[in-house]
């Protein structure tokens, strides 16, 4: 004969006692889907807990603290949150574009548009594409000399072109324009 206490689970006890903490739930949130939400939420703290629960001592009483604090924490957390039902105010919050900064991608388009065939294929090829000059020399079918030649000229047209002065900081989001214009890539003038 088995001993019946060492098989009894107090977590098969739960679901006698969902209506309680569902009324218990209705009567802290006044509404019927937070009261819902507020006994799920309480059902799965104790769940991952349940080691935490002194085995004989009251299981209602225990569901009922959980319920309580969990109650208490979403409404500290709520009044540190906005209401934004009708979206009001996100409308009022902007993020930085993914395209705009010192130059807007159509202006830059049009600019390189006016660049050399050659030229704007080295630049896409070693700039926004990432190939080495080794790569986009090969690439092309020409000398490596000639690939940094079209790479360096292009930058310097585009520069001249876009208007940005030596000292200029470029504040541009898209990586593959900053890779094409890249001051650090363009060549120093020589002192003759």
């Amino acid at each position: 004969m088995t001993d019946r206490s060492a098989a009894h689970d107090p977590r098969d006890e739960i679901v006698e006692h969902l209506p309680a903490m569902r009324a218990f739930a209705v009567s802290l949130t006044r509404e019927s889907s937070a009261a819902d939400d507020l006994v799920q939420d309480t059902i799965v703290k104790a769940w991952k807990n349940f080691d935490k629960f002194k085995e004989g001592t009251n299981l209602r009483a225990w569901l009922f603290t959980i319920l309580r604090n969990t109650f208490y924490s979403h409404l500290r957390k709520a009044k540190r949150e906005v209401s934004d039902t009708d979206g009001a105010m996100a409308a009022t919050l902007s993020e930085k574009p993914q395209h705009d900064g010192r130059l807007a991608m159509a202006d830059f388009e049009k600019v390189f548009a006016k660049l050399p065939v050659e030229q704007r294929e080295a630049l896409i090829l070693v700039g926004a594409s990432g190939l080495s000059y080794e790569e986009a020399a090969e690439t092309c079918e020409v000398a490596i000399g000639t690939i940094k030649s079209r790479v360096n000229r292009g930058r310097i047209r585009l520069v001249e072109l876009l208007g940005i002065g030596e000292d200029e900081a470029l504040e541009m989001t898209d990586s593959a324009t900053m890779a094409v214009v890249s001051h650090s890539n363009l060549p120093r003038k020589s002192i003759a």
